[in-house]
């Protein structure tokens, strides 16, 4: 796959994940906590291919392939970061507001 590919295919997933991500944020506001749990899950199984790309791009240079870097492949890791870090903090806030209501 060519480097613009796999960047692509990065912020595509990236952006897919961190918008289920925002989505679920938005129903757990609402209350609709089993709605905001599966839209993380949703959001997982975006993380989850984005991963494959990343991982099939790092063997592939391990296994002695060229690989050039570019602003682009630079700027999709950063879409990659920010959504699963948004994925993460968003599981911890649900909870909390879960918790908050259960009280």
């Amino acid at each position: 796959m060519e480097v613009n590919e796999i960047a692509f295919n990065l912020i595509l997933y990236s952006g897919n994940a961190r918008s289920k991500v925002m989505e679920a944020l938005k129903l757990a506001r609402l209350q609709f906590f089993d709605n905001a749990n599966e839209m993380l899950k949703e959001a997982d199984e975006e993380l989850e291919k984005a991963h494959k790309v990343q991982t099939n791009m790092m063997q592939e240079e391990a296994k002695g392939g060229s690989s050039s870097l570019s602003i682009l492949l630079v700027h999709a890791q950063d879409h990659l970061m920010t959504a699963m870090l948004a994925r993460d903090l968003s599981e911890e806030i649900i909870d909390l507001r879960q918790s908050d209501n259960k009280q």
